[in-house]
């Protein structure tokens, strides 16, 4: 038997679902245990789930033409990771998803999720307020890459992701920085000599 409680609490933490609601929902999960270095979405294939992640942590990454890779999403527990372009408009996906760490996931099907949500509102309701919410920070994000420096970036995510900066490989932060692993090497260590 799974334990559901971490997708339903986080759902709880934006709709109300009825026991009945959450039966279905979770009736609809897949368990899936994914190894480091383990992809779960590759380019040219299409997205066909939502990931939860339960344990673990993964990146979205896109490898452009000259083969560097480019971090689009840092996700830890309870957060949901896949190449989101590629799911909502089920076409072949551009990023790739990888686990970093040994993971357990909890899948959507697309296809599971669209006959539900027009089974039971509420859920529609999350997963709309779930998505604004994303693209509302994604949209912060882009603001602070372009108006602030790779140093002011760094701290403004360590403040407010401690665990995450300090848990993932630093050439992935550095990558979802926009900026080389040597370079946020240096900004560590004066932040290290400041102290």
């Amino acid at each position: 038997m799974n334990n559901y409680n971490s997708i339903l609490e986080n759902i709880a933490r934006f709709v109300m679902l009825t026991e009945e609601e959450a039966k279905k929902v979770t009736s609809i999960i897949r368990t899936t245990k994914v190894k480091k270095r383990q992809f779960i979405v590759q380019p040219g294939f299409v997205c066909q789930h939502r990931n939860y992640v339960v344990k673990g942590a993964f990146r979205v990454y896109h490898l452009d033409d000259d083969g560097k890779e480019h971090t689009v999403s840092i996700g830890v527990e309870d957060w949901f990771v896949t190449d989101f372009y590629s799911y909502v408009t089920q076409t072949p996906a551009t990023h790739y998803a990888e686990a970093l760490e040994d993971s357990v996931i909890f899948q959507f099907k697309y296809e599971d999720i669209e006959a539900l949500c027009k089974e039971i509102h509420a859920l529609s309701e999350y997963f709309r307020l779930t998505t604004e919410k994303a693209f509302a920070f994604s949209r912060r994000r882009v603001i602070s890459n372009i108006s602030k420096t790779a140093e002011e970036r760094y701290f403004e995510y360590l403040e407010k992701y401690p665990n995450i900066a300090n848990r993932v490989p630093q050439y992935v932060l550095a990558s979802y920085l926009g900026i080389s692993a040597e370079f946020l090497s240096k900004i560590r260590s004066r932040r290290i000599k400041k102290s």
